[in-house]
Order: structure tokens, then sequence, then C-alpha cells
């Protein structure tokens, strides 16, 4: 194929122009797995906000060491397993513990109100029919046993949660009247006497309910070790699929990065020439770098830094087009002058496309390695 540049005339091989439906494969492929990497960095900011949370939570954790040794956390899982399997005879057993303290609590409030005092406490203050129209100044919270016994047998969330909050509501009754009601007052006597009753026969329940709390508390506590294992569980096998699918991205990069330099032209002997010669204005450490290029297909190329001598000719293809990338972006990186970073005004169009999906790609490969270390 023959194109006019300039003033001159550059014949380029029908091979060299590659196929345009295999350039917009690549291209495609290389959108897809950038859209993959930006998930996948996603997921790793979740798993390193996660451990960040948690070795603040836990300062003493030595940096880089696990939250918890690997014998201990596989203790730990085992339990959590455990525990999982008999979560829910573990809760019928707590549910049964509560009924029965109910139960002894229930036996306690039918003394108090078949007592036969009892009466002005049963309904709610009839504070019109009584005309106390400074109740609701003096008291703040009004209660009464009907009112106890309807929060009793509430099912829609509004009941009451433990045994405490009923003996809090059944103080409340005699409390206010005693608040409201003079010393001598029959009504503050009558409280103040049923509730010596109340406390005494509380107290005899009081230790059941003491055990009770402790278990809720330990079982609470298990339960938030519990939602942590899992948390750490989900994370740590997160933080493998990661490890899974980088691999995988990285594998895939290999594959089109050899595949685009595979399909690059040939060079020929003037650009073989001046890939030599560039060679000469690279850094002591870029040079190290180019002969590690050369010795990735050529185990058995040996040079020292001092005096390297490169026999262009029997290099592949693909190492010469590894060579240039990298010559020229180093070359660019020091701002050197050289053919090679401006040979690409010489070429036509669709070949200059093509050197630039390789270039882009040997740029991605070098990127992904320091970025996704093994």
């Amino acid at each position: 194929m023959e194109t006019v540049n300039g003033d001159a005339l550059v014949v380029v091989p029908q091979e060299t122009m590659g196929n345009v439906s295999d350039v917009e494969s690549i291209n495609q492929q290389v959108d897809e797995i950038f859209i993959q990497v930006d998930q996948l960095e996603q997921n790793l900011n979740e798993v390193e906000q996660f451990y960040s949370s948690a070795n603040k939570k836990q300062p003493n954790t030595p940096k880089g060491s696990s939250i918890l040794k690997d014998k201990d956390r596989d203790k730990l899982f085992a339990s959590f397993k455990r525990r999982q399997q008999d979560a829910a005879s573990r809760e019928a057993a707590a549910d049964k513990r509560m009924q029965e303290l109910m139960r002894h609590f229930g036996t306690i409030l039918r003394q108090i109100t078949q007592h036969k005092w009892a009466g002005p406490f049963m309904q709610p203050v009839d504070v019109v029919g009584l005309g106390l129209h400074d109740y609701y100044e003096v008291i703040e919270k009004p209660m009464d046993f009907s009112t106890i016994k309807s929060k009793m047998e509430a099912r829609d969330g509004n009941g009451y949660k433990n045994v405490r909050e009923i003996c809090a509501d059944v103080r409340l009754i005699f409390k206010n009247a005693m608040k409201y009601n003079k010393e001598r007052d029959d009504v503050h006597v009558m409280a103040k006497t049923l509730l010596e009753k109340f406390e005494t026969k509380w107290l005899q329940l009081l230790p059941k309910v003491d055990e009770e709390e402790k278990r809720r508390k330990e079982e609470e506590a298990e339960m938030q070790l519990d939602m942590q294992l899992a948390q750490d569980a989900a994370h740590a096998k997160m933080a493998r699929d990661l490890s899974i699918e980088l691999g995988k991205v990285d594998r895939h990069l290999d594959e089109l990065r050899e595949m685009v330099l595979q399909n690059c032209r040939r060079m020929s002997t003037e650009e073989k020439r001046r890939l030599s010669s560039a060679i000469a204005k690279l850094s002591p450490e870029d040079i190290d770098k180019a002969v590690e290029i050369i010795a990735q297909s050529n185990p058995d190329f040996q040079a020292a830094r001092e005096d390297v001598e490169i026999n262009m000719d029997v290099q592949s293809e693909s190492t010469l087009w590894k060579l240039k990338f990298f010559i020229k972006d180093a070359l660019q990186g020091q701002g050197k002058s050289s053919p090679i970073v401006n040979e690409d005004n010489n070429q036509n169009n669709n070949n200059r496309r093509k050197r630039e999906i390789c270039d882009a790609l040997a740029k991605t490969s070098q990127k992904r390695s320091k970025k996704f270390p093994g």
C-alpha cells in the first residue's frame, strides 16, 4: 500500500497496517480490563478500610499482623459455626427463661393487686371526677396496674423488654401516690405499705433476674463477636477473590501485550541502528532495565552495564518493540531528543495508530506490574 506523507512516498506493507477489526477488538478488551480494574480497586478499598478500621479498634495490634492469630481465628470460627447451628435452640431457651421470669413476676403482681388496699391503683386516676386539677403539674408520668397489664400483653413491639421495666412501673404507681398525697393521707399510707411488700417480694426474685441479665450480656457479646467474625470471613474471602481476579487480569494483559507485539511490523535495519544508538543515551539504571527486557526472551544474554553490546539482528520482533517503547519513554522522561522519539511523524496515520496501541499496552503492562505486585 502506498501513501503520501509530505513530499515523501512511503511504501507500507499490508501486514503493517494490521486488521482494523483486530485493533478494535484489542481496544475493546483493554476498555473492559480498565472497567474490571476499577471495580477491583473499589473492592480493594473496601477491604483496606475494613482492616484499617479493625486495627484502629485494636491499637495494640502490631502493624502488618493479623487481628487474630491464625490458631485463635480457627478456634473462633469453629465456635462461631457451632453457635450458628445452635442459634435457634439458644433463642428458644432464652425465651423460655424469660417466660419463667415473667411467670414469677406475674405471681408477685397478683399478690399485690389482690391486696385489700390495691383498689385505688388498679385504674388510671380519675383526675376530672376527683377534681385533681393540679395532678398533671405534680405527676409527670401517671401509672396504674391496668396500664401495666396492657403493656405486658402487648404484641406490637411496644411491650416490656424485661422484668426490670415492669418493676420500675410498679414502683412508679406507688411513688406517684406518695408524691401527690400527703404523708398522713390514706392513699399515701396504702401506697407506702404496698410498695414495701412489693420490694420484699422483688428481692426474692432479684437473684434470678441478675443471673438472666448476666447470661443475656454474655450472649450479646457472643453475637457481637459473631458479627465481627462474619465480616472478617467475608472480607477475607473478598481479598482471596481479589487476588484471583488480579491474577486473571495480569495474565490477560500479558496475552494482549504479546498479541500486539507479535503483530507489530518488522523493524527495518535503519530502525534497529537507531535503537542501538539510543541505548547509549540511557541512564545506568535504565540500561539495566533494557538488559532485563532482552534477558526475558533470551536468558543466555549477559552484558555488563559499562559495556553493553546488543546485536539487534538476533533479537525477536517482540523484544525489539519492547525495547523501543521502553527507550522512548525513558528518553522522554529524561528530556532527551532521539530519532526514536520523533520518528512517529514519518509514518502514515494507520500505522501510527497501530504503534499507539502497542505503546499503550506496553505502558499498561508496566503500570500493572507496579500496581499489582506478585
